[in-house]
């Protein structure tokens, strides 16, 4: 690997890695030693090509969420089963590895910029902005660099567009998976919530079960399926579906409708 070379988004590699080095180094505690990150699938992981991969999941927290996908996938890739022991699996880290980010959340500060540069796409949100909500037309110039990543490697995504539980998928991703045809890998990911602040850049509370769950690809027809069976497929794989609501225990969902009131004037 030349020392200047760049990724198709202009990011010189060589600076791409030592980021993802150090700031694998500094969080890998949070999921190894102040928090127990319990991992399913990883075999999934080392099974996929090198291109045209789309993960879809729920989201819990700004950054902790994607931060333990790159940890996760780059141990698997390096033989791991299912564990993140030894961070030295990010001395040579996958560097086409994306994921997608609202435009403003990366912009808010000096550190959401050093977490763009690791592989950020960032897109403006159509239906909010600024904690108001909106409604715009899509920017081109974002599914454009949607399609980049995916011809270049691996693209993480959110289809919620939102932390907050049971909240419809954005039909944007299915639009995406229909016209770039992606091996669609969902993952289920809990205990994010609990472990850490809104943003995922504190630890809020030590000693939580955080778990991930990588899996297999979905059964897509890409030619045939309607834009709203897609939608319905991701909210029943990330388990977002609101059917989910009715096996949830009453406990976890009165914790979680206090989690929302506490938040409500954030968004």
């Amino acid at each position: 690997m030349g020392l200047f070379k760049r990724n198709p988004f202009g990011h010189i590699l060589f600076i791409k890695t030592w980021l993802i080095r150090i700031l694998g180094l500094i969080t890998h505690s949070r999921y190894r030693s102040f928090n127990n990150l319990q991992i399913d699938g990883s075999e999934i992981i080392r099974s996929l090509p090198d291109r045209n991969v789309l993960f879809i999941s729920n989201h819990q927290t700004y950054f902790a969420d994607v931060t333990a996908m790159f940890h996760v996938f780059n141990a698997a890739l390096k033989g791991r089963e299912d564990n993140i022991k030894n961070v030295m699996y990010l001395w040579k880290p996958k560097l086409n590895m994306y994921y997608v980010a609202a435009k403003e959340t990366m912009q808010e500060g000096l550190l959401p910029r050093i977490l763009a540069y690791v592989g950020a796409i960032t897109v403006e949100r159509t239906w909010r902005a600024e904690g108001k909500d909106i409604k715009r037309e899509v920017n081109p110039n974002d599914t454009e660099n949607i399609k980049i990543a995916l011809e270049d490697g691996w693209v993480i995504t959110f289809p919620q567009g939102t932390t907050r539980s049971f909240k419809p998928v954005r039909k944007g991703t299915a639009h995406i998976i229909k016209q770039h045809k992606p091996i669609v890998v969902p993952i289920v990911i809990d205990g994010f919530r609990r472990s850490f602040d809104r943003k995922g850049l504190f630890v809020k509370k030590k000693g939580i079960l955080q778990s991930m769950e990588i899996k297999p690809p979905l059964e897509i027809d890409y030619e045939n399926d309607s834009v709203e069976k897609i939608v319905e497929q991701i909210e029943f794989a990330i388990e977002q579906h609101s059917s989910f609501l009715k096996v949830i225990p009453q406990e976890i969902l009165e914790e979680e409708l206090k989690l929302n009131r506490e938040r409500q004037w954030k968004y």
